[in-house]
């Protein structure tokens, strides 16, 4: 039942559904709002993946609008609170000042040229790579497209834990405080369950998966390193900053398995 509830409470936060319950905001229950990061995001990939089919199995509009109906759904889903950090990090990065400055420049509740000008590029470049999907889609980009989201969760759950926080306030710090020594133990279980469903399915979805999770590790070690000199730890927009930069690269990997893998 905790488990459930740390669920709910993932949506309540990260996605634009509408949970009109009270749910607990205890130590235990967000510590197992971390362990189902993942699951948030493959609830959303799923939902990716079935609007796609949906458009281009089941209606007469255009690859391009089956396209934009998938790219908005990844605005509207998670009601742009990812796209806030990605823009709140964007200012304090470009602003090329101190750690100190950054992390205030973070706080300011306005949007700063160099926000604005990033979150255009953000989805600007993930539009491309989404239409060009599409464009080739085969059986097995469903099953890719569904795990962008899961990977990207993941990520922010393991940057939560495993890089220190620059502020002891904020909703990053409340869920890292909650965390125990083994909250991130379920994860490689989700791998292997994923690895293996797509092992059952055709050797490009495989593939696929094992570059996905290449990738996703590589890009770990570079931000666990990167945060902590840019920003002095982590933050609530860096890790919704995260989970964006994840995804348009792992979206760019899908994009690029079209081509050479699943041709």
């Amino acid at each position: 039942m905790k488990s459930l509830k740390g669920l709910l409470i993932n949506l309540q936060f990260f996605t634009s559904i509408p949970i009109s319950i009270a749910l607990p905001m205890d130590r235990d229950h967000l510590e197992k709002a971390i362990r189902t990061f993942p699951l948030v995001g493959l609830f959303q990939g799923s939902l990716y993946a079935f609007i796609l089919y949906a458009f281009l199995e089941w209606t007469p509009f255009s690859i391009l609008v089956a396209a934009f109906a998938v790219w908005l759904a990844g605005i509207v889903l998670t009601g742009g609170i990812h796209l806030d950090g990605w823009m709140d990090a964007s200012d304090a990065f470009f602003s090329y000042r101190d750690q100190k400055k950054r992390l205030e420049i973070m706080s300011d509740p306005r949007t700063g040229a160099f926000g604005v000008l990033s979150v255009l590029v953000l989805l600007s470049t993930r539009f491309l790579f989404i239409y060009e999907i599409v464009l080739l889609a085969s059986s097995v980009s469903y099953f890719l497209i569904a795990l962008i989201p899961f990977f990207g969760k993941m990520m922010m759950g393991i940057l939560l834990l495993k890089v220190k926080a620059a502020k002891e306030e904020g909703l990053g710090f409340l869920f890292q405080q909650s965390a125990s020594s083994n909250t991130l133990h379920i994860y490689p279980i989700y791998l292997l369950i994923i690895a293996g469903a797509a092992g059952m399915l055709m050797d490009p979805a495989l593939i696929g998966v094992l570059i996905m999770i290449v990738i996703s590790v590589l890009l770990f070690f570079f931000l666990s390193k990167k945060v902590n000199t840019w920003f002095g730890g982590m933050t609530g927009d860096v890790l919704g900053a995260s989970v964006e930069g994840t995804e348009v690269l792992l979206w760019m990997v899908v994009w690029l398995l079209h081509y050479f893998a699943m041709g």
